[in-house]
C-alpha cells in the first residue's frame, strides 16, 4: 500500500469521513494556546491538509482567522459544502501556497505523515512570522483502554503494524524544537458509529483482502461486549508546538 494510494482511498469516502471521524476537545486549543504562546483569537492561520475541515472549524470556532489548504479533490468539495465560510486553497506541506512570514499558525491536524519533512519544516519557516508557531497533532487510540488494545491487536494480526500511520515530528528538526503534550478525552457513540469511523482509514478504503470480513466481526464482537450497542472511543491527543526563532 503507497502513500498515493492511500491519499486518493480518501476522496470517494469523504462525506463518510466527515460524518464519523472523531473532532478535538477545547483542552486542546487551550493547550496549544499555551504553547504557541498567543491566543488563537485573530491569529492568522493556515490548517494543512484540512481535509474536510474537522479541525479547521474549530480553529475558527476559536477566533482563528483560518485559511484550510487541502490537496484533494473529493476532500475539498466536502469541506466547500459543510464550510462554506472558510477560505480554502489547494495546496500540501511540501510546497505551501502562502506568502513567506504570513503567518502566526501553521496547523496540521492528523496529516503530518502526507508530508516529507525535509520539505515541510522548511515551508514551516518560510511562511512563518518570527514567533509564529508550527502546531501538529493527532488524535490516536487510548490503549489504556482494553477493548481498544484489543482491537488494535486484532487489526495488526490481521494486516500488519502499518495499518494505522501517523509520523509526528521529532522533538528537534529542521531548527526547530517541539514542545509536547498529550491531552486524553473520549466520546460515546453506536458500535456502528465506531465501525463506519474505522472503515474510513486507508486500510478499508483501499479494499485489502478480508477488511469487510474484519469488520462483520468486528461488529460481532463488540456488540457481545457491549450489550446496550455503546462504546467509548477513548483518545489521546499527541500535540506538537514549534515556535519559530
Amino acid at each position: 500500500m503507497t502513500d498515493a494510494s492511500r491519499a486518493r482511498s480518501f476522496g470517494p469516502a469523504a462525506a463518510r469521513y466527515a460524518g464519523h471521524r472523531p473532532s478535538y476537545p477545547p483542552e486542546l486549543f487551550d493547550a496549544l494556546e499555551q504553547l504557541a504562546g498567543f491566543p488563537l483569537a485573530g491569529a492568522r492561520t493556515a490548517d494543512v491538509g484540512a481535509g474536510t475541515g474537522i479541525a479547521t472549524a474549530r480553529l475558527r470556532e476559536r477566533g482563528a482567522r483560518v485559511v484550510a489548504v487541502e490537496p484533494a479533490e473529493g476532500m475539498a468539495a466536502e469541506l466547500r459544502l459543510r464550510n462554506p465560510r472558510i477560505p480554502l486553497v489547494r495546496g500540501d506541506g511540501n510546497r505551501l501556497p502562502l506568502a513567506g512570514g504570513s503567518l502566526d499558525l501553521l496547523t496540521y491536524a492528523q496529516s503530518w505523515h502526507w508530508t516529507d519533512p525535509a520539505r515541510s519544516v522548511p515551508e514551516a519557516v518560510r511562511v512563518l512570522r518570527p514567533g509564529g508557531a508550527l502546531a501538529v497533532f493527532s488524535n490516536d487510540p487510548d490503549l489504556e483502554y482494553g477493548w481498544i488494545a484489543e482491537q488494535g491487536r486484532r487489526l495488526e494480526a490481521a494486516f500488519g503494524p502499518g495499518w494505522y500511520v501517523n509520523e509526528r515530528p521529532q522533538r528537534s528538526q529542521g531548527g526547530l524544537d517541539f514542545a509536547v503534550r498529550a491531552v486524553r478525552w473520549s466520546r460515546r457513540i453506536s458500535v456502528e458509529a465506531h465501525l463506519a469511523k474505522l472503515s474510513t482509514h486507508s486500510l478499508f478504503l483501499i479494499g485489502r483482502p478480508g477488511a469487510q470480513d474484519f469488520l462483520a466481526a468486528e461488529r460481532e464482537r463488540l456488540l457481545g461486549l457491549f450489550s446496550d450497542g455503546v462504546v467509548e472511543e477513548a483518545y489521546v491527543v499527541d500535540l506538537r508546538v514549534a515556535v519559530r526563532p
